[in-house]
């Protein structure tokens, strides 16, 4: 009878989720990044408004420089997006350009009911980078 171990036949279970837990982290933290920058690229800083369906403007610099990426362990994902500000009525901004909707603004004491037209750029960005994500997983695992 020649001696032979049987589970060296088989795969190495726990190494192996390590190795794609790792690569998964890796591959889509380096998506978001391109994701985010190319989300930052398109927005242009101007005193006018975007024309609607095109990228917002930046008057302040505030959106830009607010564009994240964050990596969600238990869920194995990218969350990639503008944070919301502490600031009073600016929280409704992101959405608001990226989709389009109604808000009340109140200035000097007056409220005043706008419609806002979408003017998307996160995911302009994601679809744009999306193409490369299969090269990225390429070879990752090792």
């Amino acid at each position: 009878m020649i001696g032979f171990d049987i589970k060296r036949m088989f795969f190495d279970r726990q190494a192996v989720i390590s190795k794609v837990d790792a690569a998964t982290r890796r591959v889509l933290s380096k998506f978001g990044a391109f994701v985010r920058r190319s989300a930052k690229s398109s927005i242009r800083k101007r005193k006018k408004p975007a024309p609607p369906g095109q990228p917002p403007s930046s008057h302040t610099g505030l959106l830009k420089k607010f564009i994240f990426f964050g990596y969600d362990a238990d869920r194995r994902s990218v969350v990639i997006g503008p944070t919301r500000l502490n600031q009073k009525g600016r929280g409704e901004a992101p959405p608001l350009l990226e989709y389009g909707g109604k808000a009340t603004l109140v200035r000097r004491g007056k409220k005043k009911y706008v419609t806002y037209q979408a003017r998307p750029y996160m995911g302009p960005a994601f679809e744009k980078e999306k193409p490369q994500l299969p090269a990225m997983w390429r070879g990752s695992i090792t």
